[in-house]
């Protein structure tokens, strides 16, 4: 695998300095040193991802592209956002399967906000065929779903399967059902948590690789109940 020597520090500099001036002015102005600080280096990032992803499956896309590709655009979308400022103040890159359309298909994510640094996989907010086919595999073969959340490296790396719930047991399932939290999920996702100064670091990269890595009993999982390939 090629190196990557980490992210330079300036991009947690930028993304606090962007914190305190989400404006188009300021960020126009910073244009240059957005590209150099954070587009390049994340491209590069990307790039080189693509040989240990490739390992681990060879499902999963690696797109360099710097519009529509594995990383996401900075710019926020707020016609359906709470939040009106024109920016997103953290940074990040998605590696979706081959068949996924949007970022509700099983993916690895990387996360990069000032004192807010994360990275795994998993699937976020399926649409609700999805989500029903994922509770049933959970209801029908409750002992794969127990091979999983009972991973040696899934319970230390991540500290177990996260994503919200609801707050009531779905439709068709009995309440008393021993799984029955991870039946109320809406999300099911695996993340590992870092300081900056790893991701500023050469080392950044094999972590992020043995994280995924780590993910793969769920990831299998996930594909299966989708039926689609690992």
């Amino acid at each position: 695998m090629a190196g990557f020597p980490g992210f330079p520090k300036d991009l947690f500099k930028f993304l606090r300095e962007l914190k305190k001036n989400n404006n188009k002015t300021w960020f126009n102005d910073n244009k240059p040193r957005y590209l150099q600080s954070v587009v390049e280096p994340m491209i590069e990032f990307i790039s080189v991802m693509e040989e240990p992803l490739r390992k681990i499956s060879p499902h999963f896309r690696v797109d360099t592209r710097r519009n529509g590709g594995s990383m996401f655009r900075i710019y926020r979308d707020t016609r359906f956002s709470k939040v009106k400022t024109p920016y997103k103040e953290n940074v990040g890159c998605q590696f979706r399967h081959e068949q996924g359309k949007d970022a509700h298909a099983p993916g690895f994510y990387v996360h990069l906000e000032p004192k807010n640094v994360f990275f795994g996989g998993g699937l976020w907010m399926p649409p609700n065929p999805e989500l029903h086919k994922i509770r049933q595999m959970i209801d029908v073969f409750p002992k794969s779903w127990e091979t999983v959340i009972n991973d040696r490296k899934i319970k230390q790396r991540f500290g177990g399967v996260q994503g919200d719930g609801l707050s009531r047991p779905p439709q068709g399932f009995a309440k008393d059902h021993p799984y029955i939290e991870d039946l109320k999920r809406k999300s099911f996702y695996l993340m590992q948590e870092a300081d900056e100064s790893l991701v500023t670091s050469p080392k950044f990269i094999k972590e992020v690789e043995k994280s995924f890595q780590a993910t793969a009993p769920m990831m299998k999982f996930l594909c299966r109940c989708l039926e689609v390939p690992y």
